[in-house]
Formats: C-alpha cells, structure tokens, sequence
C-alpha cells in the first residue's frame, strides 16, 4: 500500500471514530462532489479550529491582553477598549467581506489569509511589550488589537461557508465541540506552565511578567501561523457565485433578511439575547476581585479554569447541538443565568463570601461551561438553518447586528459606575432569561 493510501486510510479511520460515521458515510446538505472527501475536510477544520481555539485563550481579550496591559502600566482607558473592539471588530466588517467572499467559488483561501493576518498582528504585540511602556504600549495593542479582528472577521464568514460545503450537516457540532475539548485540554497544560514558570524563571518579578507575556504570544503567533497552512488542505468544492454587485450596496440590502426571513431574524434576536452569557465571566470576576479574592483572578489560574471549562464541556455541547442546537442555547442561557444569580446571592450576603477559593473557582467554570454551549449552539444552529446559496449572507447580517449589540457592552461599565455591579448582573441576568425561553421556541433545524 502506498504511502498516500496509507494516509488516506488512517484519515478515514480517525474520522469514523471522532465523528461516529463508520458504517455509512453521512453526507446531508454538501455537495455530492465532496462527499468522498470529507474525512480530510473534516480532520483538517478539526486541527485548524483546535489551534486557534487555543490560541483564542492564550491571548484572550477577556483576560490576557487586559493583564499585560494593568501589568506594564497601561491606562485603564485602553484596558476597558479591549472586549468591545475584540468582539465588535470580528462581527462588522462581515456584511463586505461576504459580498467579496460570494464573488469568489473557493473560499478557503479567505479563511487562510485571515489566519495570517492574525499571526502578524499577534507578532506585532509581541514586538510591542519587549519595547513599549505605558500609554504607548497601549495604543499599540489596541492597534494591533484591531488588525487581528478585522482578520477574525474574515476567518468568520469564511469558515462557516466552507464548512457548510464540506461537511455534513448532523456532524458540525461535533466539530465544533471537538475542537473546544482539544483546545480545552491543551489550555489547562499551558495554564499550568504560567502558574509554575515563575518558580522557575530566577528573574525580577516585571522580567518574568515580560517573558511570560512574548511568550504566550509568539506561541499564539506560530498556531495561527500553522492554522493557515492546515487550512490551505481542505479540500473545496466551487461554490455558486451569481448575486454580484457593489459590496455595500449589496450587504445593505443583505440587512432585509431580518425581517423578510422571520425564522432568521428570530434566531438573530435570540442571539442578540445570550451576549448576557459572553459578559458574565467579566462581571463575576469583577465580584471576585471585589471580595478580596486574587489567588483565582491570576492569570494562570483563570485561564485554567477556562481551559478545564473547554475540555470538559465542548464535545458534550458539540454532540446535542447535532439533533437539537436550540436546546443547546437555552440550556447555556438559562446556566448562565443561575450561575450569575448564584454570583450575585454570594456577592450580596458576605463582602468575603466568594473570597473562598473552591466558590470562585466553580462559577468561573461554571460560567465558562455556560458560554461554550451558547457558542456552539448558536453557530450551528446558523450553518443547519442556512443553505448553501444564503450561508454567508446570514452569517455576516448576523454577525454585524450582534457587533453593533456587543458595542453597547460599553453601557454596562456606566451601569457599573452609577448603580453597581449588582445592577449589572441583574441586567444580564434578564436578558438572559429572556434568551432561554425565546430559544426554546425555535424550530429545530437538525430535524429539518
């Protein structure tokens, strides 16, 4: 046997087992043309996503990037800018680069040279803490800060065409959830290298902070490096491109599917809802700082908590969201609500309560379950539900609304300076309520 059937048969044989497809090749809404090679389009998504998946934690904007920037002496104003530009910066653009993304019958190469631009971007903020203090060590970070997410956006759009045209419906959720669990674990070996690498470094406390920090974003550097050179494998069908136009124009009148498609629109304010879930981690660490607690608000140990979060939770999310994705979201929502209601019980009834580790440990975990299966629910309900001709369109209308929704994130900092955090959470706490049982009232698009 050659060696290139040798591959082509360990490749077969890893998919039957991750996927569940030994006995009968599934091939549900993909192309008949790329059915024989979904195994390697599979395994290549499954690496690809594994890698930046992990390096999303390593340099997360969540908690990283605001710990090196409080760490070399950035204003807090930078600090703050960091979650809204993150989030909002991969969402707005989308609406233009679909359009682009549409004109084009392969569409791995957008995702290949996003992956790029984000590698760039993240050596760029590398270069920028060896040699940049203070202020302008943070207007650079924030510069870079919006390069990387512009190519996210890109990365967005791309993916969950190509995916749709390559892989089977009823085997994206695995996927996805795989992919979270891969990283997962690979988060918790690199969370436990930040804890102890102190002990080993010998060097004053700000040299180590610095070696820690260059270190965890050149490696960001080379997964996203090696992500695009993963990616470039994935073997692609071409896809329609009629709909042509000037891109603005046409992502404008992209913006009609909100109320012309009403199960769409539907799913789309459903989603605008479980922000509440991408806020809690912020806001139930804030609790925690606030009670006195620091040895878990490290930067180690969150990103531990998170890592074991992503391993434990992402294939069990990933498997449901096959037969029933809107589950997956209300069940996430209606998690983060108790989680967050829990915060907010202990938050109240003692200045020291979450001040015990055990406690602020699990609702970080906690939370952090929550939020993986509001993300792996939500995108594949929205690769099941779209087809191949309107993929990229709902993704990108999607994805810009919830951009503009994830700029308003900026209110709850007011909200937090005039009524409080507890106000905050009870703010979130109602969205997302609001988001689990609007969820449950979506059609299950597996099943269609």
């Amino acid at each position: 046997m050659s060696d290139s059937a040798q591959q082509q048969n360990l490749t077969e044989k890893v998919y039957g087992y991750l996927a569940e497809d030994e006995d009968a090749r599934v091939c549900k809404d993909i192309p008949d043309a790329a059915c024989n090679d979904q195994p390697k389009a599979f395994i290549a998504h499954l690496l690809a996503l594994s890698m930046t998946k992990l390096g999303d934690s390593l340099v997360s904007a969540r908690l990283v990037l605001p710990w090196i920037l409080s760490s070399l002496g950035a204003p807090s104003a930078f600090i703050s800018a960091l979650v809204p530009l993150r989030e909002s910066l991969a969402l707005l653009p989308q609406l233009i680069i679909a359009q682009q993304l549409r004109e084009t019958p392969i569409r791995k190469w957008f995702w290949v040279a996003g992956s790029l631009g984000q590698a760039l971007a993240l050596v760029g903020m590398l270069f920028s803490v060896l040699a940049l203090r203070d202020a302008a060590l943070g207007w650079a970070i924030v510069i870079l800060l919006t390069i990387f997410s512009t190519a996210r956006g890109v990365c967005s759009v791309a993916i969950k065409d190509v995916q749709g045209k390559t892989i089977s419906k009823t085997r994206r959720g695995r996927l996805s959830g795989i992919a979270a669990s891969v990283a997962g674990l690979l988060s918790v070996l690199t969370a436990l290298v930040v804890i102890f690498a102190p002990q080993f470094l010998g060097q004053a406390a700000s040299d180590g902070n610095v070696l820690i920090f260059t270190g965890l974003l050149g490696f960001a550097a080379i997964l996203w490096f090696a992500a695009a050179v993963t990616y470039a494998q994935v073997p692609e069908v071409p896809g329609a491109t009629e709909g042509g136009g000037n891109a603005m124009i046409e992502a404008l009148k992209s913006l009609r599917l909100l109320w012309q498609d009403k199960q769409f629109g539907s799913f789309v304010l459903t989603r605008a809802l479980l922000v509440s879930s991408a806020f809690a981690i912020p806001y139930i660490v804030v609790m925690i700082q606030r009670s006195g607690e620091g040895s878990l608000t490290s930067l180690g140990g969150m990103m531990l908590a998170n890592g074991i979060a992503g391993m434990l939770a992402g294939r069990f999310w990933g498997k449901w969201s096959d037969s029933a994705s809107h589950h997956v979201m209300a069940a996430a929502a209606f998690m983060a609500v108790a989680v967050m209601a829990g915060a907010l019980l202990c938050f109240t009834m003692s200045d020291d309560l979450l001040a015990q580790q055990w406690l602020a440990g699990l609702l970080i975990f906690l939370a952090a379950v929550a939020h993986q299966g509001a993300r792996v629910g939500r995108k594949t309900y929205l690769v099941d539900m779209a087809t191949q001709e309107n993929r990229a369109q709902f993704t990108a209308v999607s994805n810009t609304v919830i951009g503009l929704v994830l700029l308003l994130g900026i209110l709850l900092g007011v909200v937090d300076s005039f009524a409080g955090v507890e106000m905050v959470m009870v703010v979130l706490i109602v969205l997302g309520l609001i988001a689990g049982f609007r969820a449950l009232t979506l059609p299950n698009v597996q099943q269609d």
